[in-house]
This record gives structure tokens, C-alpha cells and sequence, in this order.
């Protein structure tokens, strides 16, 4: 009987293509079964991420941002008289100084000098006021996903009161479908150990509606005082028309928003915070013991040359925000809110003039504007 044939090895070399310079090769062989098991385990959890096509959904920090800065009159009203004179002299790099001018507000300085200068992967800005109070800020892309931002704030005495100064850095790192941020507040090692606040929050993307996330703030002030920490959990929906969020402080806290697109030109939102801090322990970091709410309802309306905001709460403040567009370099400002539980009323009247030469008009059109690290 004959013997069966030999099977025949290829010990030919590996095939190349003449237009490419990559060799074909086998897989290399696999000899750990324990690392071979925790690489499968997490190729098969990376591949369902991207099946589910998840996006970045911000740091933790800017999770009612739609209802805190578009909606709400927050950082945007003033009392008194202002006037700003804006000045722009290049979009790429982008280059702008600014004058403002302020009477009859005790917030606000008689005169602010700022300057900003940024590129895609740097921003720089400084601003100077009268009373001698400094603020600067620098904000650098690293790469795509990492930023790095510092900012430097000094405070001098006045009338009796000691001068401040605040240093923060921060780190973020936002991924196709998280965001992982540190921040440290005035950090120094200069007093017999580690001191400062120091902000760790991480914010994951769940389903493409669903984020989840959560914070951790350590505290240790200098003077030989003990540290104190806290921690909360955060959570953010988002539909087509209306986003959701809610954010619980385990040491007593609640707070949730609720943002609606009503037309293309009409949102609104709704806010409502619940204080329980402290019921159980004195807590340095959160206050004393104290048990109260607030709600606050408000709508935001984009007419063709305008923007009207008006918002009210539970304890009896009515307030209320009009940008009118008079010119295209002219902006005209109207401010007003109203107290009612404390028998007070502001308003505030700011007029904004935006200067630009006909060399940045023609910058538009040829070039594309700078997008800085904001």
C-alpha cells in the first residue's frame, strides 16, 4: 500500500505589493492565556462603544450649561451705566483689545482695560481695572483631546479689607465618548505639607442620551486645619428638543435642570436647587446647618436683530435681559431685576461698539477665524 503524499510547507517569503511598502504578516502567535483573555475582553467592549456611537458629553461642570448661560440672566446683568468700545485687529491670529467704562454699580469698576490674543492651540488674556484688581488667563491645546488652562487672579486691600490672590490650574481630557478633568485651586506645599482644593470629576457616556458622571472635591486649607472632602454624583439626558440633568451632593445637596426648545427661536428652562446641608454635622466646607430651596423659571426669546431673557424665582426676584442689535457695529443693552422680598430693584442701561477696519473685513473672506482654547 503506498504512503500518503507529504503535505507540501510554503517557505516562500512574505508577498508584497509593488505600490506598498507594508509586508503582510500572520498574526503573532498568542502564549498568555490570562493577557490574551483581558485584551479580548476589552476589544469586544471597545468595538460595542463605537457600535453605539457615542459622543463627548462635557465635563461635569457644564452639565445644565444650556439652561445656566443661555437661558438665565447668570453673569450677564449689571446696574448702572456701561460703555464698551471693542477693538479687533486680526482674526488669525485673533487679536482683540477692549475699553469699558462703568458708573453707578458697585460691582462693576470704572474702567476695565482687556486684551486677548489666541490661536487654535493658545489663548491669552489679561485684564486690568482701575482699582488695580489683575486677572490673566492661559489656555493651551495640547493635543486633540488635551487642554491645559490656568488662570491668576490678584485682589489688593481696600478700605480696610486684606488684598486676595487666587491661582488655578486645570487639566482636561476629553475622549471620543468621556471627559476626565483636575483642577487645583492656590496648590503650595509651602506650609508644612500638601494645601489647596483640588476638583476631580469624570463624565461617561452611557447611551447616546445618557451620560453619567461623578466629582470629587479635597480640601485642605493651611493654619494647621484638617482636611475635608466631598463627593457628588451627576447625570445628563439629552433628547432632541429638551435636556435634563440632575446632580446630587452625598453631604447634602440636590440640584436639577430642565431645558426645552420650544420653536427655533424660543427656549425655555427651569432650575430648582435643595439645600440640606449640614442637618447632621457642622461642615466647614458646606456651610452651617440649613434647610431651603429654590426654584427659578426662565425663557429666552431670539428676535431677528434682539435677544430677550427673563427669568423668576421662588423668593420673589423678577429679572430681565434686552440685546438689541441698533447697528452692526452697535449694540445697545437694557438690564433690569427687581426684589421683592428685599423691597430693592436694579436696571442698567450698556451701549457696546465693535471697531473693525476694512483689513479684517477683508481677513473674512480669505481667512478662516481662529478657534482658541476658550
Amino acid at each position: 500500500m503506498a504512503a500518503p503524499p507529504l503535505e507540501k510547507v510554503d517557505t516562500s517569503p512574505p508577498v508584497t505589493s509593488p505600490d506598498v511598502d507594508v509586508v503582510v504578516a500572520p498574526p503573532a502567535p498568542r502564549t498568555n492565556a490570562f493577557m490574551d483573555t483581558i485584551l479580548d475582553s476589552y476589544q469586544s467592549f471597545h468595538e460595542r462603544r463605537q457600535a453605539l456611537g457615542l459622543s463627548n458629553p462635557g465635563p461635569v461642570d457644564e452639565i445644565a450649561k444650556e439652561v445656566q448661560r443661555s437661558v438665565f440672566l447668570t453673569n450677564q446683568t449689571f446696574s448702572g451705566l456701561r460703555a464698551e468700545l471693542n477693538k479687533s485687529f486680526s482674526i488669525y491670529p485673533l487679536f482683540q483689545i477692549s475699553h469699558a467704562f462703568a458708573t453707578g454699580s458697585q460691582m462693576l469698576s470704572p474702567y476695565t482695560f482687556l486684551a486677548l490674543y489666541g490661536t487654535d492651540n493658545v489663548l491669552c488674556q489679561a485684564q486690568l481695572d482701575s482699582d488695580a484688581s489683575f486677572s490673566a488667563r492661559f489656555n493651551s491645546r495640547l493635543s486633540n483631546r488635551f487642554i491645559f488652562k490656568s488662570n491668576v487672579q490678584m485682589q489688593p486691600a481696600q478700605m480696610g479689607q486684606p488684598g486676595a490672590a487666587q491661582v488655578s490650574l486645570e487639566q482636561d481630557y476629553r475622549g471620543s465618548d468621556f471627559t476626565a478633568q483636575l483642577k487645583s485651586i492656590n496648590p503650595s506645599v509651602l506650609e508644612g505639607g500638601l494645601t489647596g482644593m483640588f476638583i476631580g470629576s469624570y463624565m461617561q457616556s452611557i447611551t447616546p442620551g445618557l451620560a453619567l458622571g461623578i466629582e470629587g472635591v479635597y480640601q485642605r486649607p493651611g493654619g494647621g486645619m484638617g482636611p475635608e472632602a466631598a463627593i457628588s454624583y451627576a447625570a445628563r439626558y439629552k433628547s432632541n428638543d429638551w435636556i435634563g440633568s440632575l446632580q446630587l451632593l452625598t453631604q447634602g445637596g440636590l440640584q436639577g435642570t430642565y431645558w426645552r426648545r420650544l420653536t427655533d427661536k424660543v427656549e425655555t428652562g427651569v432650575d430648582v436647587n435643595l439645600q440640606f446641608a449640614g442637618l447632621s454635622g457642622s461642615n466647614a466646607m458646606l456651610g452651617g446647618a440649613r434647610k431651603e430651596g429654590v426654584a427659578t423659571l426662565g425663557a429666552k426669546y431670539e428676535f431677528s436683530r434682539s435677544i430677550y431673557r427673563a427669568q423668576v424665582d421662588s423668593q420673589g426676584k423678577i429679572g430681565c435681559l434686552l440685546e438689541k442689535m441698533i447697528a452692526p457695529p452697535v449694540r445697545l443693552t437694557f438690564a433690569g431685576e427687581m426684589d421683592h422680598a428685599k423691597n430693592s430693584a436694579k436696571i442698567g442701561v450698556a451701549v457696546s461698539i465693535e471697531a473693525s477696519g476694512e483689513e479684517l473685513m477683508e481677513q473674512q473672506d480669505k481667512i478662516n477665524p481662529a478657534s482658541p482654547p476658550f
